[in-house]
């Protein structure tokens, strides 16, 4: 999934300034659905990291079952972290 896809999909737009807060809560549900009924983990790595640009991250422990991925979220954490203080 493309991040400008997935704004398309969800929000129907790929300006981020533009989403109006009900636009914006409705997208973020309609991604957690998604989350949640998706099996495909590539998929569902990218539905949560925007879910987590987002500031609506889901807990990783129940997120993810798969080590390997939690081990990826958190160091996509990391990296935005670093990316947000430089």
């Amino acid at each position: 999934m493309d991040f400008d896809d997935q704004l398309q999909r969800y929000f129907g737009t790929t300006d981020l300034a533009a989403i109006q807060p009900e636009a914006m809560d409705a997208g973020i549900e309609h991604m957690r659905v998604d989350f949640g009924l998706t099996t495909d983990r590539g998929q569902r790595f990218a539905l949560w990291a925007l879910l987590y640009m987002l500031g609506t991250h889901l807990d990783l422990d129940k997120a993810f079952k798969d080590e390997a991925d939690r081990d990826s979220a958190r160091n996509f954490m990391d990296l935005m972290d670093r990316m947000q203080e430089g």
